[in-house]
């Protein structure tokens, strides 16, 4: 048997996080009486600079049963993907496999029985996949459906329909540790690891309280991160585009020049306006993709912590 830790990123989960400890215990508890998984296996909330009294809720349940509940508090918000990092790296000191799962419940628990048959195995990385998005409004599931199919085109490895709902042991955490870029995009990162892998499919259901802490303005911007943090094709592109306008250009010039010499020039007020207009966005929307690469170029050499850990109480309690 393998001790298990879940690792659940929070940030201001206070009406979901007691429904969520009460599943996850449950759910433990059996694991632990099947014979599953070691009893010093524990849930670790890791709370992501919350504003409302999530620190306080994961503190009293830690205080319940420090044997069940442990908790990381960071110094500061640092962003989902951040606080999940601080989670695994630090139960990577105390587990042999780690499941990562969101505090909504959205993820059905019960997959990780899946988890655990694919990791008896030999997988060191099994990840939980929907296997419809049914429930998803028409909107929300053409677009996921299209950013797949563009990372997949970009380049990026990436599995589909998962998002960090997974099981990692401890070699493959460990081995993830290496990565040390600050542009976290762990869906991308975790593929690179390798190991032996496997997938495991289930039913993804409503959040039961609270609020969505990923409305489209964060989805997109978590997009951008995901294309421009794991491949160049988009630098590339442009590259392609420039050259195919320059080559358009040098065939309009040899045009226009016949059609002077012929006699027969054209003064053409809206071709001109359309022509400055469109080189114009077209050299606007290229400084900006480059401006992005230059900008996380910048935040890498600075090489600033991806997170700072306020309170663990997994080493307090020891």
């Amino acid at each position: 048997m393998e001790t298990l830790y879940f690792v659940i990123p929070c940030y201001n989960e206070e009406e979901m996080l007691p429904i969520t400890a009460k599943a996850l215990i449950k759910k433990r508890d059996e694991l632990v009486e099947g014979g599953r998984i070691t009893p010093e296996s524990k849930i670790m909330f890791v709370d992501d600079g919350s504003k409302d009294k999530t620190w306080e809720l994961i503190e009293k349940l830690n205080e319940a049963a420090p044997a069940v509940f442990t908790g990381v508090k960071l110094s500061r918000n640092r962003g989902h993907q951040n606080a999940l990092l601080a989670g695994m790296m630090t139960a990577v000191k105390h587990a042999d496999i780690i499941v990562s799962m969101d505090a909504d419940l959205q993820d059905d628990i019960n997959a990780v029985d899946g988890f655990l048959d694919k990791r008896e195995e030999g997988c060191d990385i099994v990840y939980g996949v929907r296997s419809s998005r049914e429930k998803d409004t028409a909107f929300k599931r053409g677009t996921a459906q299209g950013y797949y199919k563009l990372l997949a085109k970009m380049g990026v490895e990436i599995t589909y329909n998962h998002a960090d709902y997974r099981l990692m042991s401890r070699r493959a955490v460990e081995a993830l540790a290496e990565f040390t870029e600050v542009n976290l995009f762990l869906r991308g990162l975790v593929p690179m690891v390798g190991f032996k892998s496997d997938t495991v499919e289930y039913v993804r259901s409503e959040r039961q309280a609270g609020e969505s802490k990923y409305p489209l303005k964060k989805m997109i911007s978590f997009a951008v991160e995901g294309i421009t943090s794991l491949s160049i094709k988009p630098i590339r592109f442009i590259t392609a585009l420039g050259f195919t306008v320059f080559m358009i250009s040098l065939l309009m010039l040899i045009y226009f020049l016949v059609i002077h010499f012929m006699g027969k020039t054209v003064h053409g007020w809206t071709t001109t306006v359309v022509s400055v207009w469109a080189l114009g966005g077209l050299q606007l929307l290229a400084i900006g993709v480059i401006g992005e690469y230059i900008g996380k170029i910048y935040l890498e050499t600075k090489h600033r912590p991806t997170f700072i850990i306020e309170r663990d109480l997994e080493e307090e309690d020891n």
